[in-house]
């Protein structure tokens, strides 16, 4: 017993020694530094860094270059890169004729990747649904006693009135205008249509239609529900005219059943690509089975021709600070300072696509989630709100996530910054009827919908240069920054050294993503 004790005692004195000096540590988190890193993460170079492009792998080699000099050891066996799959359809060949007339692609039809599925589709007859708008609220159904059910519908692009009807929720929402494609498509196939043709006078087109699709994590499901843009020469035809209709004169043709041998082929190919999440770890001490994860997300949205989209707020800050934070930790370390619980750096991509990284992770961990005691997650900390009209406009930050999962949270995160950076913690984004939905846009909510306890620190900048090619590294407040990693850093600091793991004694309440 007394050997037990003794051997104890050291293990206590360095305890109590590391809660004592984060405040000497924090200090190494300065402005100048993270001025220093974010103006190469954000830099021209990285071209956005984009998921599964050059400029993403460019930027996960400087982090893994980053976690490297500091002596972090590799967060996945003994690489410091988790690689995930990405892929992107491309469309290589495309046809469409009617009664044995071939047309031209972007002269007179066009169809999305999306709205196609590779092979031959042939069409006996059709049916004319004038615009075919389904809009209940307005009473309007063109679609009113016609028979659809396996043939596909064409109908007029816009609507009879000069002004449709807004899409729910203001247009801010997720459903579309009853008089869009995708409103009039998703009519058409309740109604049991094969598919939808829309007539459009932008033929031909002004811009080429793009033959390459967005990437994608996860195969989408196949749908056989098919979607063309044709031109009003191509409706002219398949409406048995020899001669071409102006859009004025379709307006006036009936509705109803009309014979023609329509034709269309296409061949899609998928590109396969990758992205990856970095990530490196900081082993503990006597805890050093059970993890303390600091993320954010490295990827933003590239280019677009030749306009960068930066992305120095959102998320080179949260990257910045990671790497920040990671120093701090790895310093006080190599001092004797090491943290009693592991702490896990890992910057994730495909954020911008739809949290792919981080939902990669949560599905192939490779530490356990069980042991993972909390994510202390920063998506944008490096500018101000410009809707926030409050006196603290220069010292606050969003924190999301304080009420859920477990109740030490707000005692810890609220306990480090009433001691050291005495910040306004705001909590508005924790209201279950946010109708910006933060909780589930960044990469907290992947560690969240498993279990694990997280804080999300944000700020809150859903204007002003938000996902624009002007979220520049000159818009970003470093003075405000450096006082908000430091919180975050105590509040690991806190949660990596003291004796339990929080609690998971709050249901998650939030509705489903």
């Amino acid at each position: 017993m007394r050997k037990l004790a003794l051997l104890c005692l050291p293990l206590l004195s360095t305890v109590a020694m590391a809660q004592d000096n984060s405040a000497k540590y924090a200090e190494l988190i300065t402005a100048k530094g993270m001025k220093d890193k974010l103006s190469i993460i954000a830099s021209a170079e990285m071209e956005g860094r984009e998921t599964a492009t050059p400029g993403q792998k460019k930027a996960a080699a400087y982090i893994e270059e980053q976690f490297k000099k500091m002596g972090l050891k590799p967060g996945n066996g003994n690489s410091y890169q988790q690689v995930y799959p990405v892929y992107r359809d491309q469309l290589t060949d495309k046809k469409l004729s009617v009664n044995g007339k071939a047309y031209e692609w972007d002269k007179d039809y066009a169809f999305s990747l999306q709205g196609i599925a590779s092979g031959d589709l042939s069409y006996a007859n059709l049916v004319f649904a004038g615009y075919g708008v389904v809009d209940s609220a307005n009473n309007v159904n063109d679609l009113a006693g016609l028979d659809v059910k396996g043939k596909i519908v064409m109908v007029l692009d816009g609507s009879a009135t000069a002004a449709p009807a807004p899409a729910p929720g203001g247009g801010r929402g997720r459903g579309f205008s009853p008089a869009s494609a995708a409103a009039k498509a998703a009519a058409a196939r309740r109604a049991g249509a094969a598919g939808l043709i829309v007539v459009s006078a932008d033929f031909p087109r002004r811009m080429p239609t793009p033959v390459r699709g967005n990437m994608y994590m996860k195969t989408p499901a196949v749908t056989p529900f098919t979607t063309v843009t044709v031109s009003a020469e191509v409706a002219s035809a398949l409406l048995g005219r020899t001669a071409k209709l102006s859009m004025d004169e379709l307006k006036q043709v009936n509705k109803g059943n009309y014979v023609a041998e329509l034709k269309i082929s296409a061949v899609k190919t998928k590109e396969n690509l990758e992205s990856s999440n970095v990530i490196a770890v900081l082993p503990g001490t006597d805890k050093k089975d059970e993890y303390v994860f600091l993320t954010a997300h490295y990827d933003h949205l590239g280019k677009q021709g030749d306009v960068i989209y930066y992305g120095a707020d959102d998320d080179g800050s949260g990257t910045t600070a990671v790497l920040q934070m990671a120093e701090a930790f790895t310093t006080a370390a190599k001092k004797g300072n090491k943290p009693r619980r592991s702490i896990v750096f890992m910057t994730v991509s495909g954020e911008e696509k739809g949290l792919w990284g981080s939902e990669y992770y949560s599905e192939n961990p490779t530490f356990p989630l069980e042991k993972t005691t909390v994510d202390l997650n920063t998506d944008m900390v490096g500018r101000v709100d410009t809707e926030r009209k409050l006196a603290d406009t220069l010292n606050y930050v969003y924190v999301i996530g304080h009420d859920k999962l477990s109740s030490d949270l707000p005692v810890i995160n609220e306990g480090v910054n009433n001691k050291y950076t005495k910040l306004t913690l705001d909590y508005k984004f924790d209201d279950p009827k946010d109708v910006n939905r933060i909780y589930y846009r960044s990469d907290h909510y992947n560690f969240a919908r498993k279990g694990v306890p997280i804080l999300f620190f944000y700020d809150g900048m859903l204007q002003a240069d938000y996902h624009r090619p002007t979220d520049t590294v000159d818009k970003i407040n470093f003075e405000l920054m450096e006082k908000r990693v430091r919180m975050i850093f105590h509040t690991g600091w806190e949660i990596a050294n003291r004796d339990e793991m929080l609690k998971r004694d709050i249901p998650l309440t939030m509705p489903a993503r």
